[in-house]
């Protein structure tokens, strides 16, 4: 289900992206702030399973604190967990399939993607938009390495349109204009220079003041000044660049000599843009004039500025980068708070494909491994000869945690739901029985087409667990019911 949060300044956000949720929320307890860090770090990490490991994660110290209720020492709760985790992790390494995909057969990292895009803000056009974040990561991936660079891959909102209007670049979408209405619209073969240098004649480093009182000297100002400002434009000629994007604006003399100079540019590319940009064409981002040269600019095949909307906003396309495989993924909506869920949903979708790629391995989800693995540690527990063995079949049931939580929201009874499916995978050791929550009338997700990667299914157990004996070992501070 999406929630609706408002910040003390009256900001909209609706998401189910749990996350974004945590971080939103007030949280004084020290406790709490650990657990919001531990659903960002599943974030940042996985991009999917940022609620679950929450429910984990909180499911554990519940059940460390009917433990410590029973007197078991803090330390010897973590070993259990900690062994109890390795069983875990043992057991959906075994009960993983590999994945087949490649760049001709596309079509079950899309399906992958379709699970993750649950929010109901992009679900009407769910398809569509799996099938952008999966060509995206195959446009950037090394399949021979396993390897994906996000940084490649850049997310770009533009408030207006519809949601099908979101579309895939190959290449860099820059949310500015020609810095000159008169300057050219469109340039094949850019050689672009790449400044962080201003167009303006250098400033003296103190205080200063100049006194004009004749013509001559404000005709001799003026002509110094100009002189600059030619030189610069000059230095661009002569390195041979087609195209000036700069991080700082423009004096309206330096543009109108741009112009004439037959040079378009860009003023007022940020930072992270303009690395972005260096990193796709192959250029140098310059700091100084005089450090331009003709190795030191960026390639592009194309350039062009591209008007959209009833207002004719303008945006900068650079496609066809020559050093890397750079795409933007533009996302239109009808405001702002659509735009922003779905940028939140696409990066999520973009770094289960990127862990595809990373470890072709999957478990089945709704509710399955976490039922699958319970039943491992609790059998793993029955030959543990310590009070470890109390510890490892908290875990057990604290798996459990998550086809309850999937059972109660799907308006399933969960005790009754849950020990079926328990009982069915025991009886016909099939690992792919979960929680139907579709009610599609089969339980089996592989029928349903439900699954997770193994990589994120594994994070999420071994954050969780961490965390929790951190909580645990910290030694006169946590009671049962500050841990709880």
């Amino acid at each position: 289900m999406d929630k609706i949060l408002q910040s003390g300044d009256g900001d909209i956000t609706i998401t189910n992206d749990g996350a974004t949720i945590l971080e939103r929320m007030e949280v004084e307890h020290q406790i709490g702030k650990l657990l919001v860090e531990l659903s960002r770090s599943q974030d940042y990490e996985i991009g999917d399973g940022t609620t679950g490991v929450v429910v984990l994660a909180g499911a554990l110290l519940e059940q460390a604190e009917t433990l410590l209720d029973r007197g078991i020492h803090p330390l010897r709760i973590a070993e259990g967990y900690e062994m109890a985790s390795k069983v875990a992790i043992t057991e959906l390494e075994r009960i993983s399939e590999e994945f087949e995909f490649s760049r001709e057969n596309i079509e079950p990292l899309v399906q992958t993607c379709c699970t993750t895009l649950s929010s109901k803000i992009v679900n009407r056009c769910k398809r569509e938009m799996a099938e952008i974040c999966v060509k995206a990561v195959m446009g950037v991936a090394d399949l021979e390495r396993k390897d994906v660079n996000l940084d490649l891959i850049k997310l770009e909102g533009k408030v207006g349109g519809k949601l099908e209007d979101t579309c895939l670049v190959n290449g860099i979408v820059l949310d500015k204009d020609i810095s000159h209405p008169q300057m050219r619209k469109e340039i094949e073969d850019a050689k672009i220079a790449i400044l962080t240098c201003p167009f303006e004649p250098p400033k003296p480093k103190t205080k200063h003041k100049i006194d004009i009182d004749t013509p001559e000297k404000y005709e001799e100002l003026r002509a110094q000044e100009a002189k600059y400002f030619t030189d610069m434009v000059q230095q661009c000629k002569d390195s041979g660049a087609t195209l000036v994007v700069c991080q700082w604006g423009f004096d309206d003399e330096a543009n109108h000599l741009l112009m004439q100079a037959d040079l378009p540019a860009i003023r007022w590319v940020g930072g992270v843009e303009l690395e972005l940009l260096a990193i796709a064409t192959g250029g140098r981002i310059v700091p100084r004039f005089q450090e331009l040269t003709a190795d030191k600019l960026g390639k592009a095949g194309s350039v062009k500025e591209v008007a959209f909307g009833t207002i004719k906003e303008r945006m900068i396309l650079v496609e066809d980068c020559k050093a890397s495989k750079a795409v933007t993924i533009f996302v239109r909506g009808g405001n702002k708070m659509m735009v922003d869920e779905t940028k939140r949903s696409l990066h999520d979708a973009i770094c289960v494909a990127r862990n595809l790629v990373r470890s072709n391995h999957i478990v089945y989800g709704g509710g399955s491994a976490e039922i699958a693995c319970g039943i491992a540690v609790e059998a793993a527990a029955d030959s543990i000869p310590g009070v470890e063995q109390y510890a490892m079949r908290a875990f057990s049931e604290a798996l459990e945690s998550v086809p309850n939580a999937l059972a109660e929201n799907s308006g399933l009874p969960p005790i009754e739901t849950v020990a079926t499916i328990k009982a069915r995978q025991l009886k016909e050791k099939n690992f792919c029985l979960g929680i139907d929550c579709k009610e599609t009338g089969t339980c089996d997700m592989k029928e349903q087409g439900v699954f997770e990667t193994m990589v994120g299914k594994i994070q999420q157990v071994s954050l969780a667990t961490q965390v929790v004996k951190m909580i645990l070992k910290i030694d006169d501070v946590i009671t049962a019911e500050a841990a709880y």
